[in-house]
């Protein structure tokens, strides 16, 4: 069966992808990099949700803002200049930790501070990859994105934590700053398609963002995506935010454990990315079957996860949740950008982002908080009966339509 590529018809979108996964590797190196300071600063599991919640804060609050922003801005230059934020900001952390000025606090400032620039960044670049291309190829714009954000959540996470015990911190920073690098080269030669409104006077800003809200809320597919986005990353991305817990603090791994089982979330991610590349173009009007079914199951393996003692088992499951993760958001959002206008594109998919974002930060904080309560194997247990329970009233919606 043929790969769904046809995005990549676009010399815009080729320039995108090839300058984004150096960015996406900056990325994942950064996330296992706090991840695991986070752990090492303090051994404490629910510091460690701490600073995942603190670094998903700004999307989480300031999402729809930011989502109405991206819709009446010019893309190319905003993005530029966030992915240039991003680049001063590790930097900026290299440079204290080298300086070895780095403890919890300045670590939960740099949290708030990379958090604070992606939320600015995440609406604009989700609504300028699709107006790199025609709008016969968006699905195929969102399934391959999803395979370069996942293949560099394979590699990013092993090369982190290969750095961390061989090099240690520093060299990772170094690396993670340099990656960031050729995607800002990148974005400079990009030219997105203008939207239909982009000569009209812009609404009021609050009654452009409630019309974002309205439209999610009224359209029943995309309210159903944004829920099941919400209990999915609740339950399944709150637990693979705090890993360094599973992998040093239950199976005293260290930090190569956290670049593995990081990784092996990573391998989960990437089939379940490129299974979507691969199978025929998702069609608009109802969520696919299986994509719901698939995430029902992803709260029952974070049961399982709670309950072995095996290592390689331990593995397995990581990558399972991956799986699950990756799947149900791609679904998800290719449900949401089928047909979706673009002069709304930005408030909408903002909106998904932040429920998403927003619903991972406080499945890690309670997570890292009853971890050290009751310990993270019950924890496991409870947030997947918890997410199983919320699942319900959203199936029944899905099911009667």
């Amino acid at each position: 069966m043929a790969m769904n590529i046809s995005a990549l018809k676009s010399r815009d979108f080729r320039a995108y992808m090839s300058g984004n996964i150096f960015a996406l590797n900056g990325y994942w190196i950064q996330r296992i990099t706090i991840g695991w300071l986070a752990w090492d600063l303090t051994g404490s599991s629910a510091f460690v949700g701490l600073v995942a919640f603190l670094n998903y804060a700004p999307t989480m609050f300031l999402g729809p803002f930011f989502g109405v922003f991206a819709d009446r801005v010019r893309l190319k230059p905003i993005a530029v200049l966030a992915q240039s934020s991003l680049l001063v900001s590790a930097c900026l952390l290299l440079t204290v930790y080298l300086a070895g000025w780095l403890g919890p606090e300045l670590l939960l400032i740099f949290a708030i501070l990379a958090g604070a620039i992606d939320a600015a960044y995440s609406p604009v670049r989700m609504s300028l990859a699709p107006r790199l291309v025609a709008k016969a190829d968006v699905a195929s714009v969102i399934s391959l994105a999803a395979v370069n954000f996942n293949l560099a959540r394979l590699t990013g996470p092993a090369l982190g934590g290969l750095m961390i015990a061989h090099w240690g911190v520093g060299a990772a920073l170094t690396l993670q700053a340099l990656c960031y690098l050729p995607f800002v080269l990148a974005l400079t030669t990009l030219n997105p398609r203008p939207r239909a409104n982009e000569a009209s006077k812009p609404e009021p800003f609050l009654m452009a963002m409630r019309e974002g809200l309205g439209h999610t809320f009224r359209t029943p597919l995309i309210r159903q995506a944004v829920l099941l986005t919400g209990i999915n990353a609740f339950v399944v991305r709150g637990v693979l935010e705090i890993l360094p817990v599973l992998a040093d603090g239950v199976f005293d791994r260290g930090a190569p454990g956290l670049g593995l089982l990081t990784s092996a979330a990573g391998a989960g991610a990437l089939l379940a990315g490129l299974s979507k590349a691969f199978l025929p173009a998702q069609m608009g009007g109802r969520l696919p079957i299986h994509a719901v079914l698939t995430a029902v199951l992803g709260t029952m393996v974070v049961a399982a996860l709670g309950l072995t003692g095996s290592w390689p088992v331990a593995l397995g499951l990581v990558a399972l949740l991956g799986f699950v993760a990756t799947n149900t958001g791609v679904s998800m959002q290719t449900a949401i950008q089928i047909g979706l206008a673009d002069e709304l594109r930005g408030r909408v998919m903002s909106l998904w982002i932040m429920v998403g974002i927003g619903a991972a930060a406080i499945g890690a904080v309670v997570s890292g908080g009853m971890a050290e309560w009751i310990g993270l194997e019950g924890t496991l247990i409870f947030t997947s009966l918890a997410g199983l329970a919320m699942m319900v009233p959203v199936l029944r919606d899905v099911w009667r339509r």
